[in-house]
């Protein structure tokens, strides 16, 4: 049964000449739009996760060179390229894991030649990459909801249109399988520390009226088992060049649970995200976040004074794991270095 397709989200908006965010920190209870005209601002939005996801990031970063150019240039028409060199370098380490970001700032680097004045160069380019996302996702979706057979799938994290510039990539095949009647419903876990798919993932599929229940990552086994799902379906901030790919920390434990439980995986990523430089995932850098993340919730206190905390923010699932790697140019089941390599025809 066809239904209707809603793609209505936009976290990233160009308007006013400054960039616009939609602040996922406070997500579901607010949607608050916050403005940026300083690129050191905008590194410091995707370090605190205003903004999160790796084609989001990616997008993100685009328009904020387009900020440190035109404040560089206008400081110092004549000799602006190193204070702007050493924003983006800045800029580019505002997260490790999610590649798009270095990925699209090394792009406007190549963007922004000459001696003139850089920004409309860059502000072309930016416009560009975040149509290139938007279209990119859709293509994906149609790809992955190919895939499903009906039933319920589960999801982790939040994969969908928060996490880029639109429509998503996991939610994104979610989005398109239920617009085409290929699923009639999804689980999403909460993921923990930051609860991306309690307030982030469950706000999206309420907003487009996709029937969802939420759980807690410690009761997708006994879901698995029950045979309530028939695929995990998630996103990812790299891919390594053999397949391995990196997600929210948690996603590896699904991939395990899901291969013993005879449930297929299905990683959604644009080719953007894929780190042909890294040959495996054991040179992906992971992400070690602030303890206190988990030590508390909201601000507050719930472990015992004195108690420590490990908090990786993603993790390594082997592409021996994976049954079909979904890009915008199209799928490998199962993912391979020969099957990855062959996606970007014009490398040789």
């Amino acid at each position: 049964m066809k239904r209707e397709l809603i793609d209505t989200i936009r976290p990233i908006a160009w308007r006013e000449d400054r960039l616009w965010l939609l602040d996922q920190r406070a997500l579901p209870s607010s949607e608050t739009y916050l403005d940026y005209s300083d690129c050191a601002a905008v590194a410091a939005a995707i370090t605190d996760m205003v903004v999160r996801g790796a084609p989001a990031i990616g997008v993100t970063a685009a328009y904020a060179c387009v900020l440190a150019g035109r404040r560089r240039h206008a400081e110092d028409p004549s000799n602006w390229r190193s204070a702007f060199e050493a924003d983006l370098d800045q800029l580019a380490a505002a997260r490790p894991t999610a590649v798009n970001l270095r990925w699209a700032v090394t792009r406007m680097r190549r963007v922004a030649t000459g001696d003139g004045d850089p920004e409309p160069a860059l502000l072309a380019e930016a416009h560009a990459m975040h149509d290139e996302d938007l279209a990119a996702n859709h293509a994906m979706g149609r790809l992955g909801a190919g895939l499903l057979d009906g039933g319920a799938v589960l999801t982790h994290c939040n994969a969908g249109a928060l996490a880029t510039a639109g429509f998503g990539t996991a939610l994104g095949v979610i989005r398109q399988g239920w617009a085409d009647g290929r699923l009639d419903h999804v689980y999403a876990d909460e993921t923990r520390p930051w609860l991306q798919g309690a307030r982030l993932t469950a706000w999206e599929l309420a907003h487009d009226g996709i029937p969802a229940t939420l759980l807690c990552e410690g009761a997708a086994a006994a879901l698995m088992r029950e045979g309530r799902v028939k695929w995990v379906i998630v996103g990812a901030d790299r891919v390594a060049a053999n397949g391995d790919a990196a997600n929210k920390i948690g996603t590896y434990a699904l991939s395990v649970l899901a291969r013993h439980h005879g449930v297929r995986l299905m990683v959604v990523a644009p080719t953007s995200t894929i780190d042909r430089d890294a040959a495996d995932g054991t040179v992906i850098p992971i992400e070690q976040r602030a303890a206190d993340e988990v030590l508390g919730c909201a601000g507050r206190p719930i472990a015992a004074a004195g108690v420590d905390a490990w908090n990786p923010a993603f993790d390594v699932t082997p592409a021996a794991l994976i049954d079909a790697l979904v890009t915008e140019r199209g799928v490998i089941m199962p993912p391979t270095p020969e099957g990855i390599a062959a996606l970007f025809p014009q490398s040789g």
